[in-house]
This record gives C-alpha cells, sequence and structure tokens, in this order.
C-alpha cells in the first residue's frame, strides 16, 4: 500500500499524552489518495508538487519508491523548517525542473555528526526509484542514535538562527502547499523525458 499524497501537511505530532487515549508519537493522515500495490490505473496526479516524485509528475503509476521520494522531503523539511522549493512557484518549469533533477538546497549545518542524515534524504529523493532505499533500511537508519542526535542538532541550529536573524523566510505567491491537481503542469513531460 501507498500514501500517494504524503507531505508535512498530512503528519500529525501529537505531544499530548493525556489526548483521547491516543499515545504519544507521529501519525499519517489523508488517506484519501492510499492506493493498493500493482493499482496502476490511475491516469490523475494530486498532491503537492515539490513533494511528487519525478516519475509520477512524467506520468509513470505511483509506486511505494514515489513515497519514499516524498519522505526525503519531509526529512528536509525537518532538518530545515522550511518547504521544499518555497521561494518558487510551483507551475510546470517546476516540474520540469525537479523532473530534470533538482533539489532543494541544503544549507550546511555545522553541528552535524556526519553527513548520514543527508546522505538518505538524498537516496529518498534520487531521480531514480530504483536508487531509493525501502522503507525498512530508512526505519533502520532512522533509528540509529546519530540520526536522532543530529535531527535535534539540526533543530536547535535553525532556531538559534532565527533568533538571531530574526529573518521570516518569504515564500513564493506561487508556491501551493496544499493537495491539487497537477496534470495541467506535467502535460508533455512524459514525451520531454525518454527513458
Amino acid at each position: 500500500m501507498f500514501h500517494q499524497d504524503f507531505h508535512i501537511g498530512n503528519i500529525l505530532v501529537n505531544n499530548n499524552e493525556d489526548f483521547v487515549g491516543i499515545p504519544l508519537g507521529i501519525h499519517i493522515s489523508d488517506m484519501g489518495l492510499c492506493g493498493e500495490v500493482g493499482d496502476k490505473d490511475k491516469a490523475k496526479i494530486y498532491g503537492v508538487m515539490p513533494y511528487v516524485a519525478p516519475e509520477v509528475l512524467r506520468g509513470k503509476p505511483y509506486t511505494q519508491a514515489a513515497d519514499i521520494y516524498s519522505f526525503g522531503m519531509v526529512m528536509y523539511y525537518i532538518i530545515t523548517g522550511r518547504q521544499p522549493f518555497e521561494n518558487c512557484a510551483h507551475d510546470g518549469l517546476l516540474a520540469l525542473d525537479i523532473c530534470r533533477g533538482i533539489r532543494p538546497e541544503i544549507p550546511e549545518i555545522p553541528e552535524f555528526k556526519s553527513n548520514q542524515y543527508i546522505d538518505l534524504m538524498k537516496k529518498c529523493w534520487d531521480s531514480d526509484p530504483d536508487n531509493r532505499p525501502n522503507v525498512k533500511s530508512i526505519s533502520i537508519n532512522l533509528n540509529v542514535s546519530e540520526f536522532r542526535d543530529d535531527i535535534k542538532k539540526a533543530e536547535k541550529y535553525f532556531f538559534k538562527e532565527y533568533e538571531e536573524n530574526k529573518q521570516l523566510t518569504t515564500t513564493h505567491p506561487q508556491a501551493i502547499y496544499t493537495s491539487r491537481l497537477l496534470n495541467p503542469y506535467t502535460e508533455g513531460l512524459a514525451t520531454y523525458f525518454t527513458e
């Protein structure tokens, strides 16, 4: 099974241990587009463009590897506190750039012990779905204490940067972070990219 619309807006974090008996943790929501593995009869492309895998933008069937791509973008948000591609319009040009392998700029985080988190994130958003890690591999990597430490350090670093500079990031007025039909922006991409 795969989600087909995995982005930061569909992740719920419960920090209140007394909240109607639901344990602390992270929960995935909005399963409306969720599909079974092998369900390849989807002509319409829905989602938040920066989180949609390049092969899906080119009209290929949705797979679990496409959710892994989306997870890579969530990883980006976690360590930067910024939405991917927040500085540009979410239009046909961005869809083309994503298909060409353009990814969000990764800021340097001096507090990171290693680049393992960044390396995993980059593997998740690899242009070739066959090169992306599977869920089990990601789970094993994320349970390494060094990863958790790096995430906490990144959070502290960016909070400190924000406090010192008091700069708010500017989101492009045509950057849309709600799910929508993307077909009008992806027409022709399948013929532009031959595999």
